[in-house]
């Protein structure tokens, strides 16, 4: 069975987990993190679900982040590039319709997602949501916003002609760019300000993968 270390509250291993509702993989989660736990950020008193600082974990992924992935002997870190193993390993006609080219469109939207998007978009969850409220600062969330929708008039613009990211098909690339465009939403970017990427994420809503590890507003503001 796949073992996947991470938790519901990353939008990282929100990835990971939707693939493999996608994929029909069975996994065992363990919780793990250096900066949340189960009742918040660690800059709020709250102790972390740990698991990273240990010495076994650091050898498998000297960054001590999240999520990990264990599937037999191999082991992998770095979301994007777990998405991307699964969909090849377990689901490559399913997942980018065994082309090399969807695969390749897909990565470049998953790259663009995690270059672009996710840095403004961890300052709203750091500034609205995780910081304990003496540390948060107020002029951080106005200018993050606005950068956000710049990367999602971009996203908005491409899924004009596109229903999906690679085109006329869900794919893997549909998964990372489609969990971070969701939580901008909840953060005080409105997709109903974009016509193309709000028909988009009502289709991806449909998904159950979708619903389970994304939809929940306690995965992104709780």
């Amino acid at each position: 069975m796949l073992e996947i270390w991470g938790r519901p509250t990353s939008i990282c291993t929100q990835r990971v987990l939707w693939a493999c509702n996608e994929l029909s993989l069975e996994y065992q989660l363990t919780l793990a993190s250096a900066t949340m736990g189960p009742t918040g950020h660690v800059s709020t008193g709250a102790s972390p679900f740990g698991v990273v600082d240990t010495p076994v974990y650091e050898a498998l992924n000297p960054n001590r982040t999240v999520p990990m992935i264990k599937d037999g002997d191999y082991t992998l870190w770095e979301s994007n590039a777990i998405v991307t193993y699964l969909a090849m390993q377990y689901g490559a006609e399913l997942l980018y319709q065994s082309n090399n080219h969807v695969l390749a469109h897909a990565s470049q939207w998953m790259a663009w997602t995690n270059e672009h998007l996710e840095p403004p978009l961890h300052t709203l969850v750091m500034e609205l949501v995780r910081l304990d409220p003496p540390l948060r600062d107020v002029a951080n969330v106005e200018p993050a916003q606005d950068e956000v929708r710049r990367w999602i008039k971009i996203l908005d613009s491409h899924l004009a002609t596109n229903p999906f990211i690679c085109g006329e098909h869900f794919s893997l690339g549909d998964i990372t760019t489609g969990a971070s465009t969701y939580r901008a939403n909840l953060l005080g970017v409105s997709s109903d300000d974009f016509i193309n990427v709000a028909k988009w994420q009502n289709k991806l809503s449909e998904r159950i993968g979708f619903q389970l590890h994304i939809a929940p507003n306690e995965f992104h503001i709780g």
